[in-house]
């Protein structure tokens, strides 16, 4: 893969890659992911991936796994990542950012010398991930654009409206569902939507419930 092009087909990513299992943490095509690393085994893959093809398997644990296992089962389903940013914090740490490339789906994990794991990985089912913006025109971005308001105004929140005006829909929602402060279970349904519609419409339905839940919680509070 050429240096600063992300994928122009599936066969030109690696089928084994380092994996990072992240709860609560969602890469999607074409979404810019903030890392910190500092944990040893992480910054022994941060060093192997500059030297070489520099992506990342971005993966969940399996949502059923007990957050203090060290090495949990995983989710089926990742996003890969292109290294795009990197910094050294001059205390140890490594800061990063990830630019997501395509979904996965795990084949197999390797019994691996490393520090970290890596797995070999299929990205035929989502190769459509390479087309920029597509689908996008099935967004409804108006029903998005207002849940999300109702959300700010809920929780006394702003936002550069400027900025949001001007994104095209595949990067709103993209953004949207990266940041949107949901759990696990949340975060890996909307990396598995089938279309970005579909992503859009399951956001605006957690949002909505979420809004349903809180007003619903004020209420109590006032009786």
């Amino acid at each position: 893969m050429p240096v600063n092009i992300l994928a122009q087909t599936i066969d030109e990513l690696p089928p084994v890659i380092p994996i990072f299992p992240l709860s609560g943490v969602l890469l999607l095509p074409r979404g810019d992911l903030p890392l910190n690393i500092f944990e040893q085994r992480y910054i022994a893959m941060v060093d192997a991936v500059l030297a070489g093809h520099r992506t990342i398997g971005m993966i969940q644990p399996a949502l059923d796994s007990d957050r203090h296992d060290t090495n949990p089962s995983l989710c089926a389903v990742g996003c890969i990542g292109r290294l795009t940013a990197f910094q050294e914090s001059g205390d140890g740490r490594y800061l990063l950012s990830l630019t997501g490339i395509c979904r996965f789906d795990i084949a197999e994990e390797l019994a691996a010398l490393t520090p970290y794991r890596q797995c070999r990985v299929n990205y035929e089912r989502f190769a459509d991930d390479l087309q920029p913006r597509l689908g996008e025109e099935s967004v409804n971005r108006k029903l998005l654009l207002s849940t999300f308001s109702h959300y700010l105004e809920a929780n006394n929140l702003q936002a550069d409206w400027e900025g949001i005006d001007q994104a095209p829909n595949e990067a709103l929602v993209t953004a949207l569902s990266m940041m949107a402060p949901y759990g696990p279970r949340e975060k890996q349904a909307l990396l598995e939507a089938v279309t970005l519609a579909n992503r859009a419409e399951m956001l605006v339905a957690m949002t909505e419930m979420s809004l349903a839940r809180q007003a619903g919680e004020e209420n109590q509070n006032l009786n």
